[in-house]
């Protein structure tokens, strides 16, 4: 039987690219999209996955990988079930993080701010473009909630695909989106020794101030 290598030997340099507070944009939504462009090229599987992190209101943390849908100059949007965990944690503390990880491009993107929810009518946009199943699934699955069994899912899927046949299927009341507004993000790339460029960028009032961390 092979032996299992030791995790602390599992290690490798990172030469892909460096970073610098003279070659950032000045405007970090610019620079985020700016490697965002860089990972859709790169045809990285899932490169809008995002891991979003809560905490409810006696500080317990909370971690999971959602996707992003939208993203500007006003924020960063996801879709859920605002019955879900990540939905209530949101409620109790609205200060959140994202944390964007390209391995194969050896960058990671944090961010971090306060989330809210969006308009209904622009909930009810993207929830009309999803795919039907979808669709259904966000009526059928009650997110975050105790469940007998798998067969209890595949149920309700079946009955609310029998109810909404030939119908419009209505945005479900407890289904929607949240946008994280930005008050700090950090771009790594990573570097040899260890030596990893850290560049970061934190608002005040309406400017950006751009600064470097030891890695």
């Amino acid at each position: 039987m092979q032996r299992r290598k030791s995790t602390q030997n599992l290690r490798r340099e990172y030469k892909l690219n460096k970073l610098s507070e003279e070659t950032v944009h000045k405007n970090p939504y610019n620079q985020f999209e700016k490697w965002f462009q860089v990972a859709l090229k790169a045809r990285l599987t899932d490169p809008n996955a995002m891991i979003l992190s809560t905490v409810d209101e006696k500080t317990k943390p909370s971690a999971r990988v959602v996707l992003l849908k939208e993203s500007s100059n006003k924020g960063f949007t996801f879709f859920t079930n605002y019955k879900s965990r990540k939905g209530r944690n949101v409620s109790e503390n609205s200060f959140t993080s994202l944390l964007f990880f390209w391995a194969e491009l050896e960058r990671q993107i944090r961010i971090e701010g306060k989330i809210k929810k969006i308009s209904k009518s622009e909930s009810q946009k993207y929830f009309d473009r999803r795919p039907i199943e979808s669709r259904i699934a966000a009526w059928a699955s009650e997110q975050s909630s105790v469940v007998p069994d798998r067969d209890y899912l595949e149920k309700r899927f079946k009955k609310f695909k029998i109810e909404f046949s030939g119908k419009k299927i209505p945005l479900p009341p407890n289904w929607g989106g949240f946008i994280l507004v930005p008050d700090y993000f950090e771009f790594w790339q990573g570097r040899e020794s260890r030596l990893h460029d850290r560049i970061c960028y934190k608002r005040n009032k309406d400017r950006w101030k751009i600064f470097r961390l030891a890695p």
